[in-house]
């Protein structure tokens, strides 16, 4: 079996690579990756892994690419998925995103592939949520408030309509947020996890700066999640679409204070105006039965590990 990662060398395309490799020694793995793509989080499968220069923006790159793969599962996790860069850049997200995914559509039918595709969503598609609406099941409204929400909305709306269109075998997947080693520092557990690191090492005053604390999220662990992705792929019903998390929100303040237990820093809490966003999403938090049921797929790794797992990583790197 051929399998290509569209965004391999970032924070889950290369734990998924990686999960590929260990679970599934058969399959061979290639990946989309530019000219100024960053390598460090390949570094140790680069022999292992097969990759092929091409831009989602770039359709005859892209459609170069797909004929030299011809793949039979693409994952396609490659976005621009930072929420407060989409309020800097909408155009560009959009652009990454959706025009992005609608090449990608386009090459799999102007070559006559069959490949069973992901589409990797976001929780941040349902945006505002109601407060009778917690947990959210798939069948909630979606009322994305960022333009990477809204990016998300499009590619998930673009998995259906392609599937009923054309016949793309298109699962489609909602991920809430996960997080450990290799995060970019830019997310919120990296950033609190790597301003921890610093203090430690004398490299900062001992103050954290953060935004709204009150937020909730549900975090899986990354290497949780890319199993998901591949169950996805292997039990999804084609056109359907699924939550994947642990059902579990916590405060980005409880995040915090979970982070710091694993330190014996004492730190002044600060709030950056900066880290503020233009309107934020008061609680992101699943249902994910229907995934659950269809795959019996469950988290494994235990939060505090996650964490530490990633403290550690940049306890290495600051």
């Amino acid at each position: 079996m051929n399998v290509l990662i569209t965004g391999i060398t970032g924070f889950a395309g290369s734990h998924l690579a990686e999960h590929i490799l260990a679970r599934h020694p058969g399959v061979k793995v290639s990946g989309l990756v530019r000219w100024r793509s960053r390598m460090d989080n390949v570094l140790g499968i680069l022999d292992k892994i097969d990759l092929h220069e091409g831009d989602l923006k770039d359709f005859v790159s892209l459609k170069k690419c797909l004929a030299a793969i011809r793949p039979d599962w693409i994952f396609h996790l490659a976005a621009q998925s930072f929420v407060p860069t989409s309020w800097r850049l909408p155009a560009e997200t959009l652009a990454i995103n959706t025009i992005g995914q609608v090449n990608l559509f386009e090459a799999v039918l102007d070559l006559k592939l069959d490949p069973k595709i992901q589409v990797a969503g976001s929780s941040e598609e349902y945006g505002h949520v109601n407060s009778d609406e917690v947990p959210m099941k798939e069948t909630n409204p979606l009322r994305p408030l960022s333009p990477y929400a809204v990016s998300k909305v499009a590619q998930d709306m673009l998995g259906y309509q392609y599937h009923k269109s054309y016949g793309l075998r298109v699962v489609r997947t909602r991920g809430f947020n996960h997080t450990g080693p290799r995060r970019g520092e830019v997310f919120v557990t990296s950033t609190f996890a790597k301003q921890i690191a610093e203090i430690e090492k004398g490299k900062r005053p001992p103050v954290i700066r953060v935004g709204n604390l009150e937020a909730k999220r549900d975090f899986t662990d990354v290497r949780d999640m890319v199993r998901a992705y591949w169950l996805s792929l292997e039990k999804g019903v084609e056109g359907d679409v699924y939550n994947l998390g642990t059902g579990k929100a916590i405060t980005m303040r409880e995040l915090l204070d979970r982070l710091l237990g694993l330190s014996k820093v004492k730190v002044k809490v600060e709030l950056d105006p900066a880290r503020l966003r233009p309107s934020d999403v008061p609680i992101l938090e699943p249902d994910c039965t229907k995934f659950v049921k269809l795959t019996g797929w469950k988290p494994e790794i235990p939060f505090d590990t996650t964490l530490r797992d990633l403290l550690d990583y940049w306890r290495e790197r600051v």
